[in-house]
């Protein structure tokens, strides 16, 4: 009789592990990982220096006030103007819900300002810092998974100088998921051409300059095929220049090598 009595209780025991395994799953488990980087095309002003006090993202279904993750809380101050041939900094690196997502919420906080001309000049955020700069971005977070969206913020576009002499920012960001993107990399010669690098997809222009040693880099371009236009500071000297036909695959980087403008 007892050993019919132990083998029961062993039963039940053993049955009522497995249901615990199947029915508890571990939380995380059911979590992805969003990364968030800054990056920016480049600008003739000496510095734009941006206070980012929170990351938010917007999970689809949920209602306009409770539906929103925190990425990032700590204060932060990029200057956007360092952040240009493939340099960047992380916005925010998270674990988050596994779903779908549908926007990304930049909260601006105070002492965002720009140097112009070696004169500091306040920066104003027409929408307020408590609403912040909402970018429609629509993605999915897969448990287990790491999803990598990169900011480009363009300061030509988005600042603007006001007739009396005010700075507003009116944001133009492009959101690109790395995962599709690639980019373009390569020199020009000589070094004082000093060009402007340029190529066009649909209809936003991703621009850089190159650097001190004529280098340069498109970056978050979505696979394809690109024009590079290459145009000299002082095109009485050197001549334009447009490469055809340059193949970008996602995840790579096209290295087009050293490129020669010849001379007027």
């Amino acid at each position: 009789m007892k050993t019919i009595i132990i083998s029961t209780l062993l039963s039940i025991i053993i049955l009522t592990s497995c249901s615990d395994q199947s029915t508890n799953v571990d939380p995380v488990e059911q979590n992805g990982r969003l990364k968030m980087y800054l990056v920016d095309s480049p600008s003739t002003l000496d510095s734009v220096i941006i206070c980012v006090t929170r990351v938010e993202v917007h999970k689809s279904g949920s209602d306009s006030t409770s539906g929103w993750f925190v990425i990032n809380d700590s204060t932060r101050y990029f200057d956007l103007l360092l952040l240009t041939n493939g340099a960047s900094r992380v916005l925010g690196d998270t674990a988050l819900t596994a779903g779908k997502y549908t926007q990304i919420r930049l909260i601006i906080g105070n002492g965002s300002y720009v140097i112009d001309q070696g004169v500091k000049h306040d920066l104003e955020i027409p929408s307020g810092s408590q609403t912040g700069l909402k970018l429609t971005h629509q993605f999915t977070i897969e448990p287990g998974k790491l999803y990598e969206l990169i900011l480009d913020f363009n300061v030509d576009k988005s600042i603007i100088i006001t007739g009396n002499g005010r700075y507003k920012l009116k944001p133009t960001i492009r959101v690109m998921p790395m995962v599709i993107s690639g980019s373009i990399a390569g020199q020009v010669l000589p070094l004082d051409a000093q060009p402007t690098v340029s190529t066009v997809y649909v209809t936003d222009t991703i621009t850089t300059f190159t650097d001190l040693q004529g280098f340069f880099k498109l970056i978050a371009l979505p696979q394809g095929i690109y024009d590079v236009n290459i145009i000299p500071a002082d095109s009485l000297i050197y001549r334009d220049t447009v490469l055809v036909g340059i193949q970008v695959l996602a995840n790579q980087e096209t290295n087009i090598g050293t490129v020669t403008l010849q001379p007027q």
